[in-house]
């Protein structure tokens, strides 16, 4: 079986490691990271369970192989906090009570935070279609909508 070097970012830190060529980026993540906040729900990208930040882009890492993020900077929820200090859209998820199970939460917050300049002009219906790629089984949505809203009116009134 051949296997390939790569190179990654992970949350700040460089990683250098010997793959096989079908591993996928969750499993990489997950297994050889023990990275564990990434999930694997359906493994056919439709639950978004799995998503990370790929160069800043949200991408399900249970399409990706590890190889195809040769060289790339990837982030995942664990890198969200700033040590105790919960990322702001964490935080507005905990005060809406946002999560339930917590399963898809990794994955919703990864997709949320790469979006938030394009959510900021958004309407509720189009920030409910723009994570509808996000399976949720428990909240109902509205908690994640009401995050997503308290977040974007305070980054707008802090300037960004």
């Amino acid at each position: 079986m051949s296997t390939h070097r790569i190179t990654v970012e992970v949350n700040g830190a460089v990683y250098k490691r010997t793959v096989s060529p079908r591993l996928m980026l969750s499993d990489f993540i997950r297994h050889e990271l023990h990275l564990t906040g990434t999930h694997v729900g359906c493994e056919h990208g439709v639950c978004g369970a799995c998503t990370v930040q790929l160069d800043g882009d949200g991408v399900r890492s249970c399409l990706l192989f590890a190889v195809q993020a040769d060289g790339s900077a990837i982030r995942t929820v664990e890198g969200m906090a700033d040590g105790p200090e919960l990322h702001p859209l964490q935080a507005a998820f905990s005060a809406a009570h946002a999560l339930q199970c917590g399963f898809c939460t990794p994955g919703l917050l990864m997709t949320i935070e790469s979006m938030l300049d394009e959510l900021s002009t958004m309407t509720e219906p189009e920030i409910r279609e723009a994570l509808s790629g996000n399976i949720c089984r428990c909240t109902g949505y509205q908690g994640i909508v009401e995050a997503v809203k308290a977040t974007v009116d305070s980054r707008r009134k802090e300037g960004r």
